[in-house]
């Protein structure tokens, strides 16, 4: 699959919200020029409290960007929701930016160092507490927490490619949330652990790929991944119904890894209490598979009622690696589950990409495998 290089941008459009107008004006005074991409990702969410600090001296502000005095280097301080917004060491505000100085400044959430800034504010839960972080830094962290930084270059610079796609597709989705564009967990985001998944190699597959991104019709693509699929990648719409021409099923290369073999033993009170509304199960019998044998329904027989999963709620209710799997039934009447994958089984395998890449496939040959007649475009921030 080739790919075209197109010219194209990404205008990021903010839509101004009553309780954010002062922090959104100050951001426009302060903003240079030709601006980063910024992400805003959500380390904690709805907590009462939480640890924060810098490795320097640092700056607390409020929403309007006022400088309420500052925080020493390599210490810590409780921010604590209280009525009317945050309380945080002597001062107390509707909310509290805290800015490390200097090149070297970083921040400090909960237990981990951030590059970027944090953002306190209050919400009905409690407390968000939000990296606001550039888009290519926070990729620094990212691709070393999906990949090992010894993996080839030509993976970690596709993974460098799909993931930076990724964040930006979910910052358009969440271009209404006031709060934050993405999280920091692999359930649902991408896997953000700060400075210590950072790595010379990730530095430079992620600076060798700055500001690419895969789009289709000009179009940021869901450029999902996983760990692996056991042989070959699934169209989207057998996993999550809403069929899109760019995740189509392909042939992988993870035959190999020994990772993406699985097995799984229950007993049928472990999967009573996985699945509601059955009561003792008898029986688990896959009922409908995708054209490469990834079980889409399966159906669960108890003596109290049937209930049928579909799609990727069987992997998720069971808590599996993936949804190729076979049943085999014991006669103590435990069931074994023996799987292929890890994983949704959409987008690019990354141990599919590693073997690709020790192939001696760069980094296009392999994302063009996996997202199927898409562009390299260049963004340009606004």
């Amino acid at each position: 699959m080739k790919f075209q290089l197109l010219l194209g941008s990404l205008l990021s459009q903010i839509k101004i919200r009553h309780w954010w107008l002062g922090i959104l004006l100050w951001l426009v005074l302060v903003a240079p020029a030709q601006a980063a991409v910024i992400l805003r990702v959500a380390i904690e969410r709805g907590v009462n409290q939480v640890k924060v600090g810098s490795n320097t001296t640092a700056i607390v502000k409020d929403s309007g960007g006022r400088t309420l005095g500052n925080l020493p280097g390599m210490s810590a301080f409780y921010a604590q929701a209280v009525p009317g917004g945050v309380a945080l060491d002597k001062w107390q505000s509707g909310l509290f930016w805290i800015e490390p100085t200097g090149k070297e400044g970083l921040v400090y959430i909960g237990d981990r160092w951030y590059r970027g800034r944090t953002l306190v504010v209050p919400t009905d839960k409690g407390l968000d507490v939000v990296n606001w972080v550039d888009l290519e830094e926070y990729l620094y962290s990212v691709i070393g927490g999906e990949m090992s930084s010894n993996w080839p270059q030509e993976a970690l610079k596709a993974q460098a490619i799909a993931a930076r796609t990724y964040a930006l597709y979910k910052r358009e989705q969440q271009r209404k949330n006031p709060v934050y564009d993405l999280g920091d967990t692999p359930d649902r985001w991408q896997i953000y652990k700060g400075v210590s998944s950072e790595s010379p190699a990730v530095y430079s597959a992620v600076d060798a790929t700055a500001g690419q991104v895969l789009t289709y019709n000009n179009n940021l693509i869901l450029s999902v991944f996983h760990a692996c699929s056991g042989g070959h990648t699934e169209n989207v719409e057998d996993v999550w119904g809403n069929p899109l021409p760019y995740l189509r099923a392909v042939q992988d290369y993870d035959q190999n890894i020994k990772e993406c073999s699985w097995e799984r033993n229950f007993t049928p009170a472990e999967i009573s209490a996985r699945i509601s509304g059955v009561g003792n199960v008898k029986d688990v019998i896959p009922e409908a598979f995708s054209p490469f044998r990834s079980v889409k329904a399966l159906r669960i027989v108890g003596d109290k009622g049937t209930k049928v999963i579909k799609g990727e709620d069987v992997r998720t209710a069971l808590r599996l690696r993936s949804t190729r799997f076979n049943v085999i039934r014991r006669e103590d009447g435990s069931f074994v589950l023996q799987g292929l994958g890890f994983g949704h089984g959409l987008g690019m395998s990354q141990w599919g990409a590693y073997n690709l890449a020790l192939r001696g496939a760069n980094h296009l040959q392999i994302l063009g495998h996996y997202y199927r007649g898409v562009a390299l475009t260049p963004i340009k921030a606004k």
